[in-house]
């Protein structure tokens, strides 16, 4: 009987942990790796301008480690960039501070950087602006909201 009853632990105690396991390498399923993008346009600016540069953002977002990789192109700018960033928390149509400077203005202009749990929802959200600055332009010559 003793014997028997120690069976019984053992396999529930084995049970509990293979129950453990599962659930511990099933966790990180919930992370993926969002893609973003948005198109810069003299257009987007507020107030708009009748630039006629164009460019790109493209971005993904790791929410595991919550590293944004992004990379943003553009040409036919009025004149040298002077300024590239994201900017952000705010809605299309309205501007807001800079939230994430790039390390360089020339295109392509490529990076990346690890966000906050504020700056991570807010990207998310669609809150962030990539915005490239000009002399000519120095609020932003080219900008796009960041969208999933």
């Amino acid at each position: 009987m003793r014997k028997a009853n120690c069976l019984v632990c053992v396999t529930l105690w084995g049970t509990a942990l293979l129950g453990g396991l599962v659930i511990a390498t099933a966790a990180p399923a919930n992370a993926e790796v969002v893609k973003l993008q948005a198109d810069l346009k003299g257009s987007n600016e507020v107030p708009p301008n009748s630039s006629s540069g164009s460019g790109k953002a493209e971005a993904t977002f790791d929410t595991e480690t919550k590293t944004l990789t992004y990379t943003v192109t553009y040409a036919g700018l009025s004149g040298p960039a002077m300024g590239a960033h994201f900017h952000g928390p705010v809605e299309a149509g309205k501007n807001a501070g800079i939230a994430l400077p790039f390390k360089t203005v020339q295109s392509p202009i490529q990076g990346n950087a690890t966000l906050t749990d504020a700056q991570a929802a807010d990207l998310l959200a669609g809150k962030w602006y990539a915005n490239i600055h000009t002399a000519m332009n120095p609020g932003g010559e080219l900008r796009g909201q960041m969208m999933k």
